[in-house]
């Protein structure tokens, strides 16, 4: 089944680095299960808001310069939390930035403070 973004998922793309833009662009086109965009582009008021709450661990977020997006599985249309609706979404994503030609990072890869939703350019390849 062939997915879109939304109007909402497609303005919270705005400010966010072109290539990132690209892969979240192909992957829609390709994923097995929809998704939404949550976030891209944050404020420092906002990154410290979540700092404060546990869901971040940084004020360096590369959401802060565009760097950044956060993408969640829609099942029954609804966001999912459930890690194993992530992997699918991974996959295809992974494989669109391939597809793209652009280096990505997933939160959900990382040791520590895994984190699902969160898609990163590489800051070795997109410094700030």
């Amino acid at each position: 089944m062939a997915y879109a973004l939304g109007r909402g998922s497609l303005a919270k793309l705005t400010g966010v680095h072109p290539d990132l833009v690209k892969v979240v662009k192909r992957a829609i086109e390709i994923t097995p299960v929809d998704f939404q965009v949550l976030e891209g582009v944050r404020s420092l008021a906002r990154q410290k808001q979540l700092v404060a709450q546990g869901a971040s661990t940084t004020l360096r977020s590369r959401h802060l310069t565009g760097h950044a997006v956060d993408i969640a599985p829609l099942i029954d249309r609804k966001v999912s939390w459930h890690w194993p609706h992530y992997y699918p979404l991974a996959e295809a994503i992974k494989k669109a930035a391939k597809e793209v030609g652009v280096a990505i990072e997933w939160g959900g890869d990382w040791k520590s403070f895994k984190d699902g939703p969160h898609w990163q350019l590489p800051h070795a390849k997109y410094p700030a």
